[in-house]
């Protein structure tokens, strides 16, 4: 059963990549948002969606907010992509990892730099 649910959360996060880009709200459309992690209950009632802004934390927060209202057109988008007897109720966390990514690179890099200069 765990290799299903691990199959449909990786479709479900391919799908909603797509759908992201059609949505009109400003605090979803306005930035570069990414389909961090997907998790689905067993029963598939219930998918958390990790949201990343690669503006940052700050503006995954307020994407979350507008995927949140329209949540209905999303969810109706991915039940008509995808052959679900029951499409899940969806759940938007900001997530934010890509920041996390970003100061890790960073910092690599300013080490980098150093040798270098030795």
């Amino acid at each position: 059963m765990g290799y299903k649910i691990d199959r449909i959360a990786t479709d479900i996060q391919r799908e909603l990549a797509d759908i992201l880009r059609s949505v009109k709200d400003p605090r979803v459309s306005d930035l570069l948002l990414s389909i961090v992690h997907v998790d689905v209950t067993n029963d598939l009632s219930y998918a958390k969606i990790y949201v990343g802004a690669m503006e940052g934390f700050e503006a995954a927060k307020s994407a979350v907010v507008g995927l949140k209202n329209a949540q209905g057109y999303i969810r109706r988008e991915l039940g008509s992509r995808m052959s679900l007897r029951k499409v899940p109720e969806l759940r938007f966390i900001a997530d934010n990892s890509i920041e996390h990514s970003a100061d890790i690179a960073r910092m690599i890099d300013s080490l980098n730099e150093g040798e270098d200069n030795d």
